[in-house]
């Protein structure tokens, strides 16, 4: 008996979710065989997809407000074997409900980096669900937005090679900002251009308190072998004490609070000759996060727009590390990916 048709689940409606949408109508239309969207939901509702999946996301992207958190997901479609959930949202209790989905059988693919980028008795439960299930669990929307950075990196660590250091420009926010921070306008309203381009999460302070770079680089330590806490990440964030502690509907209108400490940090690149650049790495000895001044002939001060650069050194690559780059943020490059993993567990 053949088993049951997969079905999809797509969870958050923003800009990830719905450039998922288009992307799904895109490649449906080239004649990719993808699952069927059974149903869509956001915190405020939960709907059946239907025919006419556009209108079912219009109709979540308008439903009204709840109190409390998340509705019930997780049962309220009766999730089977072999389903595949899409996780577009960014959300601390969808990350919780992974290990449980896979433990099911349920397929995972996510851009949500609290899974590996979180807690890591919940990474280590992914894993353990992962193996005694069989299902699949796509996270290579979460680091460089489908870059082949966590496959090649784990490829590597499967042949046997050991991973002595991974250093890089991870966030594509932050590369897109730094690439473009000159002295000619203020660094404010370069983030609220990023911002307004979808380069950056919703609240920005995340970006630019590191903490995305934070995520990132336990998913890739965790992936090289390396169980990390949350605290063993040493991050400088850029965010000024008094604008972290505003309510986020405030913050687009205290941004210039950003740029007297970031001019002064970009005259002394200059006066080194350098150029400024927020740089993620990690190694035996632990992990850190910083706006370094690296000279023009760096491997990372390379680079344009929003592009990920990362040098990988093993046994492998000692000498001369292996480099991987190219665009790491934007809802449409995320969404991509995502349709990557859901493509590859299709098939």
């Amino acid at each position: 008996m053949a088993p049951p048709a997969r079905r999809l689940a797509l969870l958050g409606t923003g800009a990830v979710g719905s450039a998922f949408v288009a992307r799904y109508h895109l490649l449906q239309a080239r004649g990719l065989a993808l699952p069927p969207v059974l149903w869509l939901a956001n915190s405020r509702t939960v709907l059946k997809a239907g025919r006419d999946l556009d209108a079912a996301l219009a109709l979540a992207a308008a439903a009204p407000l709840r109190a409390g958190e998340l509705q019930g997901w997780a049962e309220a479609e009766a999730l089977r074997e072999g389903d595949v959930l899409v996780d577009a949202t960014a959300s601390e209790l969808v990350a919780n409900w992974h290990p449980e989905w896979l433990a099911r059988g349920v397929n995972v693919v996510t851009a949500n980096k609290l899974g590996h980028g979180g807690l890591l008795a919940r990474s280590q439960a992914i894993c353990e669900a992962q193996a005694r299930s069989g299902a699949s669990y796509g996270d290579g929307a979460t680091v460089g937005a489908g870059l082949p950075l966590l496959r090649s990196l784990r490829g590597l660590v499967a042949g046997g090679d050991r991973i002595h250091a991974v250093e890089g420009v991870l966030s594509g926010s932050l590369a897109w900002l730094f690439n473009h921070y000159d002295g000619s306008r203020p660094f404010s309203a370069l983030v609220a251009e990023a911002a307004a381009a979808g380069f950056t999460e919703p609240d920005p302070r995340v970006d630019l308190s590191g903490e995305d770079v934070r995520r990132k680089l336990l998913i890739l330590a965790r992936a090289a072998g390396l169980p990390l806490e949350i605290r063993q990440v040493q991050v400088e964030s850029l965010v000024p004490p008094e604008l972290a502690s505003l309510p986020v509907q405030r913050v687009a209108g205290a941004l210039e609070r950003l740029d007297a400490p970031l001019a002064s940090r970009l005259d002394q690149a200059r006066a080194l000759g350098g150029c400024l650049r927020f740089v993620g790495s990690f190694d035996a000895d632990g992990a850190r996060a910083s706006l370094q001044v690296l000279p023009p002939s760096h491997p990372l001060a390379a680079g344009a727009g929003t592009d990920n650069r990362v040098a990988i050194r093993s046994d492998r690559y000692r000498d001369q590390p292996l480099l991987i780059q190219g665009p790491g943020a934007g809802a449409d490059i995320t969404a991509a990916a995502l349709l990557d993993d859901v493509l590859r567990i299709a098939a």
